[in-house]
């Protein structure tokens, strides 16, 4: 097992035990997220619902079901990226997480950060905009990418609310849609490109005159083996 599969299962223990605020008392299972940990794409949602917290998966009810034909339209299968949410523990009813459980989960979504070192993250809804955006509205700026410490971060609506706004629909699908360019844009910024391909110099023939001919014209003299 590779070290940063060591210290990210670790860090998914260290969550599982957390009482650092009070969701910790109405929780089920805590869910630090899932995923390929050498991704280059981070999804960040906002917190586990009813589901989530049962299994301790992120992102496997409706919204998950839909989370998962928007990565299709990305063009990404779920198994290679990760998936997380800026809060681990559910909060009750569904309820918007708060300022203090934001705060207390803040150093486990940095540490998953800092090791899967994503090229490009997408946050989805508007607490997970928020950890970069924290003055913008997702309905001006969702679908566009933005620099921020050597990271793409494109905000995107919450698969969720398409359940309850179905006119967000075509706006989500479309942002998705845009995935694979943005990941190409990171790659150029930070991958270097391989070198590319080249032919050795192709050495002319030497001429001939006709003294270096065969007893026939044109016939190239052969090295006798005998």
């Amino acid at each position: 097992m590779s070290k940063l599969l060591d210290d990210m299962n670790a860090l998914a223990a260290e969550i599982s035990v957390c009482r650092d605020c009070m969701l910790h008392l109405t929780r089920d299972k805590s869910v630090p997220g899932e995923g390929n940990v050498r991704t280059k794409i981070l999804f960040i949602g906002e917190g586990p619902g009813a589901n989530e917290n049962a299994t301790g998966r992120p992102f496997v009810g409706q919204a998950g079901a839909f989370l998962n034909q928007l990565l299709a339209i990305a063009q990404v299968k779920r198994q290679q990226v990760f998936i997380t949410n800026v809060v681990k523990c559910r909060p009750p009813s569904n309820r918007d997480p708060l300022p203090d459980e934001l705060s207390a989960c803040a150093k486990y979504l940095n540490r998953q950060i800092e090791l899967i070192n994503p090229l490009v993250i997408v946050t989805l809804g508007r607490f997970s905009m928020a950890r970069y955006f924290p003055l913008q509205r997702i309905s001006s700026i969702h679908g566009q990418g933005h620099w921020v410490n050597d990271r793409l971060i494109i905000p995107m609506f919450h698969p969720a609310a398409a359940l309850h706004q179905p006119s967000l629909r075509s706006a989500i699908e479309h942002d998705f849609s845009l995935i694979p360019g943005y990941l190409e844009q990171a790659k150029e910024r930070f991958e270097p490109k391989p070198e590319p391909e080249t032919k050795p110099a192709e050495i002319p023939a030497e001429k001939t005159d006709e003294s270096d001919k065969g007893p026939e014209s044109g016939e190239a003299a052969q090295l006798s083996l005998f």
